[in-house]
């Protein structure tokens, strides 16, 4: 590849990611309360364009586009930048995942199983972060005691009697469906726009 083509594909390469980002900040203002969920506990598809991006540029793409959204998203946080830090946590993990095995095979079957293979390593991933890292600064850092957040997953179950147990029944599977979400609809799309993406017919 010469100079000139290689120059022209990472400009391809920028715009594309500049709109992905501009799609994953939008997306991630609109959240969504869940029933099986506590209420501080939202969905949002987010991570799409994180692995639509993957899939279109490479795994460091999807990450960038993680990282840069939680950077803008931190300039309106009602968390104290703890709920960016956790998206940016599990949505590099996905897009990376899911975007080093779609880069070994760049086909239909290899975005599926780099998707799902994403998706639950960003679900695994999802405990020791918020057991060790998310949950202690909610609670350290912003003061929300332990007992109300406790609290909240024992509406929803009243067996839950430490976090650990509450992200295993709770944020884990949550964690799994969102990014099963976000590969199907990646699925269904990711043809349609590849072509944008690179600027082809």
């Amino acid at each position: 590849m010469n100079t000139s083509s290689r120059n022209r594909q990472n400009t391809r390469m920028i715009a594309g990611c500049g709109v992905l980002i501009a799609v994953a900040v939008i997306l991630q203002y609109i959240e969504v309360a869940i029933p099986v969920m506590p209420s501080f506990v939202k969905l949002d598809f987010s991570d799409l364009p994180e692995i639509i991006g993957a899939f279109a540029y490479g795994p460091l793409a999807g990450v960038t586009i993680t990282i840069i959204k939680n950077v803008i998203h931190m300039l309106a946080s009602q968390s104290g930048f703890v709920g960016e830090l956790s998206n940016a946590l599990l949505g590099c993990t996905f897009s990376f995942v899911a975007g080093i095995v779609y880069m070994k095979n760049k086909t239909k079957k290899g975005a599926i199983i780099g998707g799902i293979l994403g998706a639950v390593i960003m679900a695994i991933v999802s405990f020791p972060t918020n057991l060790f890292i998310i949950y202690p600064m909610y609670i350290n850092i912003i003061g929300f005691p332990l007992e109300a957040i406790l609290g909240m997953y024992k509406v929803l179950n009243p067996n839950v009697e430490t976090l650990p147990q509450a992200l295993l029944w709770f944020n884990v599977p949550f964690t799994l469906f969102k990014g099963l979400v976000d590969v199907l609809l990646c699925i269904l799309i990711y043809k349609r726009i590849s072509p944008l993406l690179h600027n082809t017919k």
